[in-house]
């Protein structure tokens, strides 16, 4: 299991628990005064999730203020694992979770089947959420079928104690400024590390710094019309662009680790010092501490090269076949209160969508022990800050982005094919979507 990193308020001004005291009032009902019809019987709420949530700590407080419900958590490994259960589930029309966690990179396919998904507009929650995540998870008929959880606002996060190994700066403004305002100033510096420290690659893996730019494009694979048009993939200069100078970084200039995300190569590259920076939105955060448990050095720094950029995030959904819609909805609603996604970034470091949150002294003085005390607060709102471009996520995403890193993996990872003749075979099988 991975271990649970432990976010702190900075000089332990707000402890958890006079924070969650605070905001359910003392009161046995739920901090989000969300409507619909629900009975005092006891009932039981499925809450299927993935990676890391930070909710363990609030289903207890929701359990202890709600005596008549009980929350059994299933929890997937990863992003495609709880994909993969969903669709499985939704095609036999039964044996989803009363509340189902959901990824945005694949919500524009579930868009398509939105009446599937309970209805979950309330007054009570109306402005709650950053302006683009709320019409993410709206369908065209104005149905609100998921509930923001997170986002993914990049920073760079990075071995400070192998830097110094390679003569490199440490401070974390100096690195700010060492890795640049483009992806060539972030590409030089590891080259000028690798040169000092070969035995340690600059990065971990091509496929994620490929995917963390693929964020900083508007329109990656489509358009985002009315009646979406899908970019031919051999006339999409811009994405041709991320994945030529990525892999020559990775593999050209000999940058790269070599691994990929998310597999057992990976998870202990974390211990054996196989990279020195990896691109961190801030629900990697907690992945990290978690792999690199032990390890001494890692930090943040408050730049991402390029801009700003936000990978990932989530929503909590209501199937319609679900049995407890009504209570499910009202935990949902709780759930993603601010005050209660502020607690779950403390706890794993996912960092809040909704606007109260976001504007709040308690989200910005978080500090990170693991990270050398990094102000992790202030710096996930500054990269949220920072971010420019809200990309179009059609029903293709998921397969096209799958297509592109299928090709980056056969150079990087595989080592079966070149930079140019692997991109043919991706542009051959995008062909298949349109």
């Amino acid at each position: 299991m991975r271990k649970s990193p432990t976010l702190k308020i900075a000089g332990g001004v707000l402890g958890t628990a006079m924070f969650l005291t605070a905001c359910s009032g003392g009161s046995s009902e739920p901090a989000s005064e969300v409507t619909g019809e629900t009975g005092v019987e006891d009932v039981t709420l499925t809450v299927a999730t993935f990676n890391e949530f930070g909710y363990e700590e609030l289903f207890d407080t929701y359990m202890a203020e709600n005596t008549n419900v009980t929350i059994e958590q299933k929890k997937a490994a990863t992003s495609n694992e709880a994909r993969d259960n969903m669709n499985t589930r939704l095609a036999a029309g039964s044996g989803l979770s009363d509340i189902e966690a959901v990824e945005v990179d694949w919500l524009p396919d579930l868009m398509q089947s939105s009446d599937l998904f309970a209805d979950l507009t309330d007054d009570a929650v109306e402005g709650r959420w950053l302006d683009w995540k709320t019409e993410a998870a709206t369908s065209s008929d104005g149905r609100l079928i998921g509930y923001g959880t997170d986002i993914g606002p990049i920073a760079v996060c990075y071995r400070a104690d192998l830097f110094e190994a390679a003569g490199l700066p440490t401070d974390r403004g100096e690195v700010a400024t060492m890795l640049g305002s483009t992806w060539e100033d972030y590409f030089d510096a590891g080259k000028d590390f690798v040169a000092e420290n070969g035995d340690v690659a600059w990065f971990d893996s091509a496929g994620a710094i490929f995917n963390a730019r693929l964020n900083q494009l508007e329109n990656a694979f489509s358009s985002s019309s009315e009646e979406e048009q899908l970019i031919p993939l051999s006339e999409n200069a811009d994405v041709k662009e991320i994945y030529d100078t990525t892999l020559q970084a990775a593999v050209d200039d000999k940058l790269s680790a070599g691994v990929s995300q998310w597999s057992q190569d990976w998870t202990n590259g974390f211990q054996n010092n196989a990279f020195a920076t990896m691109m961190c939105p801030s629900w990697m955060l907690g992945v990290i501490e978690g792999n690199a448990a032990g390890v001494e050095g890692w930090d943040v720094a408050d730049v991402f090269p390029g801009g700003g950029g936000n990978q990932g995030g989530s929503y909590l959904t209501v199937p319609t076949m679900g049995a407890n819609q009504a209570e499910a909805k009202k935990l949902a609603a709780w759930l993603t209160a601010p005050e209660q996604q502020i607690e779950a970034f403390k706890a794993k470091g996912t960092f809040p969508s909704q606007t109260e949150a976001l504007d709040s002294d308690a989200l910005k003085e978080v500090t990170e022990s693991f990270f050398n005390d990094a102000p992790v607060g202030e710096i996930m709102a500054a990269r949220a800050e920072a971010v420019d471009v809200a990309p179009y996520k059609g029903p293709n995403y998921f397969a096209a982005t799958t297509i592109v890193n299928d090709a980056i993996n056969r150079v990087e990872v595989e080592d079966v094919d070149s930079i140019d003749s692997s991109w043919e075979k991706a542009v051959e099988q995008f062909t298949n979507l349109q």
